[in-house]
């Protein structure tokens, strides 16, 4: 899939958004899920992250690069692990909810690459795979940090937990990827 080839409508990125909300609220507060049409975009198996910010700042962060479930199965479930399983953060409160922003981003399949050269920032994101580890940082980070392709190399790194300069060992996998990414914000 190239981004280009897939598109949700407002309808459907609502509903996705609404799924994202609602779960997290079911998690905290037991409150019912809301119910939405499922359209034949959202039972696609779709690799995707959800975000979430409070007043600007990140509050959560968690997804798959891949997946068998259907996007709308999907939203849902990573949106309560982003608000209760980062472990970067304590998690989201019932009093959060009222200002919870939510971003989701619906993934393409990895593309291994050999140069950093073949990064476009703002239009790919980066997995690092080395040694047991994995590092992943979606499209939208570099240009929120002003990086350079060679410093969004690094901080995927980083994040994997290896040397800034991992990505040159002969067995690590340096891959793009780009994203869908539509939120509260945009819709």
């Amino acid at each position: 899939m190239k981004p280009t080839d897939f598109e949700l409508t407002s309808a459907e990125k609502t509903a996705l958004l609404r799924l994202a909300h609602g779960a997290i609220a079911n998690h905290l507060t037991g409150e019912p899920l809301p119910v939405v049409d499922v359209t034949e975009r959202l039972t696609l198996p779709l690799g995707a992250f959800v975000t979430l910010h409070h007043h600007g700042d990140l509050r959560g962060c968690i997804g798959f690069m891949s997946t068998n479930k259907p996007l709308y199965q999907t939203i849902p479930e990573l949106a309560v692990s982003a608000a209760s399983r980062d472990f970067r953060f304590p998690p989201v409160t019932v009093e959060e909810l009222p200002q919870l922003d939510v971003e989701i981003s619906i993934l393409t399949p990895l593309e291994p690459i050999e140069a950093i050269e073949e990064i476009i920032i703002g239009k790919h994101g980066l997995c690092i795979e080395f040694r047991g580890r994995r590092g992943v940082l979606l499209p939208q980070v570099a240009p929120r940090y002003h990086w350079t392709a060679q410093e969004f190399v690094e901080a995927v790194c980083h994040k994997a937990g290896l040397p800034a300069d991992a990505w040159q060992e002969a067995d690590a996998t340096l891959s793009i990827f780009s994203a869908y990414i539509f939120g509260d914000s945009t819709v």
